[in-house]
C-alpha cells in the first residue's frame, strides 16, 4: 500500500447550504498561506514562523512579569504567582484537546472549500471554550482557598496566591476564548492574525504590570492583584480587537446571523470534539505529570543541583519552541491537505516538517552549547557553583530535543486525521515506565546523572513507537466528521 494513499477516502461533499469557498473568502484575501498547493518546505516555514514568534513573546512576557513581580514585590509574591500559575497552566490543558479537535475539523473543511463546516466547528469549540471556562471561573473564585492548601502552597506566599489567584480565574474566559480563536485561526491557515494580537496582548501585559503593581498615576497601588489585573486586562482588550478585526476583515471564521447558533454545539459535533479532544487533553497532562515527578526527583540530589535544573528548563523552553511550532503547523497542513484529498503530499509535509525541526533546533542546540556558560549565568549568576552542574546537565541531555522535535511532528500528522489515542500512549510509556523505570534500574551505578540520560532515552523510544505507528498506515484511515456523509 502506498504510505500516501488512504484505506477510505475522507468524505469531500461540501455542505449543500455553504458550497464551495466563494472566491472573496480565500486563503490569500484573508491574510492566510495556501496550505494545499504550493512549494511545501517554503509554505510550511512560511506558516510556523508567525506561530513561533507568537510562542517566544508568550514566553518573553511570562518572564519580564516575573521579574516586575519579583523586583517591586519580592520572593513571597514570586512564589504565589507561581503557585497560581501552576493552576491554570492545569484549566488550559484540560481545554487544550477540545480546541485541538475543532482545529483538526476546521483545517480539514477548508481543505475541502466547505466553509460552513469550518464555521461549525469554529463556532462549537468557542461555545464550549465559553460554557467551560465560565464555570471554572465561578467555582475558582470560591474554591481558591482549597486549591491552595491542596498545593500546600507555604504559609508565607498564601494570602498573596489568594488575591493574584483569584484575579486570574476572573480573566479565565477572556483568555480561553482568545486561545481559541488564535487556534481555530492557525486551523484556517492564517497564522498571522493570532501573532498580531498576542504582539498586542504582549506589549500591554508588560506595560501595565509595573502601572498596576505600583500604582502609578491615576492608577491605584495593587499589587499583586495589580499584575494579575494587567495580564487579565491585556487579553480582554486584545480579545476584543481580535474579534473587531475578524468582522472587518470578513474572515473566513467569522460567524454572523443564523450562524450565531453555531455557538451552541450539536450532540454530533459535541460528541467529536469530546472524544478526540479528551485523549489530546491528556497528552497535556501526562507531559505535566512527568514534569512534576522529574522536579521531585531533581529535588533528591539536593539545592545546588535544583537550582541548576531550574536554569536548565529555562533554557529548554526555547529549544523546544521550534519543534512545538513546526508540529502545529504540520498538523494544520496536513489536515488541510486531508480534506483536499491532497493525500500525495502528506508525507512531503511530515518530511519537511522533520527536516525544518531538525535544522531549527539543531542550530539552537549548537548555539547553546557554545554559550552555556554566559546563558546559565543570566539566571544563577556567573559565581554560582550551580553553572558547573547546569552544564553537565546541558551536555547530557539537551540533544534530546532532537528526537523529540521529530516526534512532536510525526505526532501533528498523526492528529490531523483524528489518531489521538496512540500519541497519548506513546506519550505515557516514554514519560513513565521507560523514563522512570531507566531512573530505577540505573541509579545504583550512575547516581544522578540516571535522570539526566533518562531524557534522551525515553524521547528516542518515544519516537521509535511513533514511527512505528505512522509507518503501518492505520491512522490513514477516513475521520468521521459530524455533518459530513461517510
Amino acid at each position: 500500500m502506498n504510505e500516501d494513499t488512504p484505506v477510505v477516502p475522507v468524505a469531500a461533499a461540501a455542505d449543500p447550504a455553504s458550497g464551495p469557498m466563494p472566491p472573496r473568502q480565500t486563503a490569500r484575501s484573508i491574510g492566510s498561506i495556501d496550505l494545499t498547493g504550493g512549494p511545501i518546505a517554503k509554505t510550511l516555514i512560511l506558516f510556523a514562523l508567525p506561530t513561533l514568534a507568537s510562542n517566544i513573546l508568550q514566553t518573553l512576557s511570562s518572564s519580564v512579569n516575573s521579574i516586575w513581580v519579583g523586583q517591586f514585590l519580592g520572593e513571597r509574591a514570586l512564589a504565589a504567582t507561581a503557585n497560581a500559575n501552576i493552576i491554570m497552566f492545569l484549566m488550559f490543558a484540560t481545554f487544550f484537546g477540545f480546541g485541538m479537535a475543532a482545529t483538526v475539523l476546521i483545517g480539514q473543511s477548508v481543505g475541502r472549500g466547505d466553509v460552513d463546516a469550518a464555521r461549525r466547528a469554529a463556532g462549537g469549540a468557542i461555545g464550549l471554550a465559553l460554557l467551560f471556562s465560565v464555570v471554572i471561573a465561578v467555582t475558582g473564585w470560591f474554591a481558591s482557598d482549597a486549591i491552595l492548601r491542596l498545593l500546600e502552597t507555604p504559609a508565607e506566599a498564601f494570602a498573596l496566591a489568594h488575591d493574584y489567584l483569584r484575579v486570574t480565574f476572573i480573566a479565565i474566559p477572556a483568555s480561553m476564548l482568545m486561545v481559541t480563536l488564535m487556534m481555530a485561526s492557525r486551523g484556517a491557515g492564517d497564522a498571522v492574525t493570532p501573532l498580531r494580537f498576542m504582539i498586542l496582548s504582549v506589549v500591554l501585559d508588560i506595560v501595565l504590570n509595573p502601572v498596576l503593581i505600583l500604582g502609578l498615576r491615576p492608577f491605584p497601588r495593587l499589587g499583586i492583584a495589580g499584575s494579575a489585573l494587567a495580564t487579565a486586562s491585556a487579553g480582554t482588550i486584545s480579545l476584543a480587537a481580535m474579534l473587531v478585526w475578524f468582522y472587518a476583515k470578513d474572515h473566513v471564521l467569522r460567524l454572523r446571523g443564523r450562524e450565531l447558533a453555531y455557538l451552541i454545539p450539536k450532540i454530533e459535533e459535541l460528541r467529536f470534539i469530546v472524544a478526540k479532544g479528551v485523549p489530546m487533553g491528556a497528552q497535556m497532562l501526562v507531559i505535566s505529570g512527568a514534569g512534576l515527578v522529574m522536579v521531585g526527583l531533581v529535588n533528591r540530589e539536593g539545592l545546588v543541583t535544583a537550582a541548576a535544573y531550574g536554569a536548565t528548563l529555562q533554557l529548554w523552553n526555547y529549544v523546544q519552541m521550534p519543534a512545538l511550532a513546526v508540529g502545529a503547523a504540520v498538523s494544520a497542513m496536513v489536515a488541510q491537505n486531508i480534506g483536499a484529498h491532497r493525500w500525495d503530499r502528506v508525507t512531503s509535509i511530515t518530511n519537511s516538517g522533520m527536516a525544518i525541526n531538525l535544522a531549527m533546533t539543531g542550530v539552537l542546540i549548537a548555539l547553546l552549547l557554545a554559550f552555556d556558560r554566559a546563558a546559565l549565568g543570566l539566571f544563577l549568576g556567573s559565581g554560582s557553583e550551580a553553572v558547573e552542574v547546569a552544564r553537565h546537565i546541558q551536555y547530557l541531555a539537551t540533544w534530546t530535543f532532537l528526537p523529540f522535535g521529530t516526534t512532536i511532528v510525526v505526532i501533528g500528522t498523526l492528529r490531523a486525521n483524528g489518531a489521538v489515542v496512540p500519541p497519548l500512549i506513546i506519550l505515557f510509556l516514554s514519560m513513565f515506565p521507560i523514563r522512570l523505570g531507566f531512573y530505577w534500574l540505573t541509579y545504583p551505578a550512575l547516581g544522578g546523572d540516571a535522570i539526566w540520560w533518562s531524557f534522551p532515552l525515553s524521547s528516542l523510544a518515544s519516537l521509535a513507537m511513533a514511527w512505528a505507528v505512522y509507518r503501518r498506515g492505520h491512522w490513514r484511515r477516513a475521520m468521521q466528521q459530524p455533518g459530513v456523509a461517510g
